[in-house]
């Protein structure tokens, strides 16, 4: 989408209309014609995430909106703004025990569980995402990422550092996360329940949170496990639709990709999906 700003006009304008009056920023009208009431609009929104407040919708601004639109249940993008096909708020929300998820994670220590479960589930209902299938996908998510249900930093790994190279050096100069050189790998490397990685990431689903630019400064926070949970919805809510369809399939492969982007922790991911299939109702 190109960058919008006062005088543009068009479709995209109009999509951009719509989602920020659906988010609670009312541009003064939805007619496609980028005036001084979307012009306001915007910055309000820009202000409430921590952006830059130019009124411009460029890269930055439109990430946070694109995140905020899918927590919100709207899709922004190429010219189009619809309602999800399937949320979590017209499907049943599941309760969850402890007990339940250890058969899970087998050799977990259950203070692991009991101490962490509340603040997914939380952050999954808030998001919409309290069913079943959601819930499984979540803590599967959290069995192939982490292991020990705890938020917690990536390893250094063959994966993201060079022989004697700088620790995810190998991340540095990853474009299609975001990153624009050292020390971004090591900065944004994968953090919490879901592992998220890279700048672009840490940015869009920071300020999707409510943490504006606050995840950039400091990506520590993402192993909080409050903000871990909350990272971990928002991850998944954004790419929701694709992984209900694949789940309605039974195709946990891709909806693991759909995660992870590969096949990695796959194993651990159908183990832990498929036992909590029969324990969780």
């Amino acid at each position: 989408m190109p960058v919008l700003k006062r005088g543009s006009s068009g479709p995209d304008v109009l999509t951009l209309q719509s989602t920020l009056k659906q988010l609670g920023f009312d541009p003064n009208g939805v007619d496609g014609k980028f005036g001084p009431g979307t012009e306001a609009a915007v910055i309000a929104f820009q202000k409430s995430k921590g952006l830059t407040p130019d009124g411009i919708v460029g890269p930055n601004t439109m990430a946070a909106l694109q995140a905020n639109a899918a927590v919100a249940g709207a899709n922004v993008s190429g010219g189009t703004s619809s309602a999800s096909v399937t949320t979590g708020a017209t499907t049943t929300a599941v309760t969850v025990t402890a007990a339940q998820v250890a058969k899970m994670f087998p050799g977990v220590p259950l203070s692991n569980i009991q101490t962490n479960l509340p603040f997914v589930m939380q952050a999954l209902t808030a998001a919409g995402l309290g069913d079943k299938d959601m819930v499984l996908m979540a803590l599967a998510t959290i069995r192939a990422e982490t292991g020990n249900f705890t938020p917690l930093s990536e390893f250094q790994s063959e994966f993201n550092t060079p022989p004697g190279g700088p620790p995810f050096a190998l991340y540095d100069h990853r474009t299609d996360l975001g990153n624009q050189g050292p020390p971004d790998g090591k900065n944004f490397r994968g953090r919490g329940y879901v592992q998220l990685t890279g700048r672009f990431n840490y940015q869009i689903h920071g300020a999707a949170i409510g943490l504006g630019n606050q995840l950039v400064t400091n990506p520590k926070l993402a192993n909080d496990p409050d903000i871990a949970g909350k990272l971990l919805a928002s991850f998944l809510k954004s790419k929701e639709s694709k992984i209900r369809n694949a789940l309605a399939r039974n195709d946990l492969k891709t909806a693991r990709k759909l995660v992870n982007g590969g096949s990695h922790g796959l194993k651990q991911f159908k183990e832990a999906f498929n036992i909590g299939k029969t324990v969780i109702h």
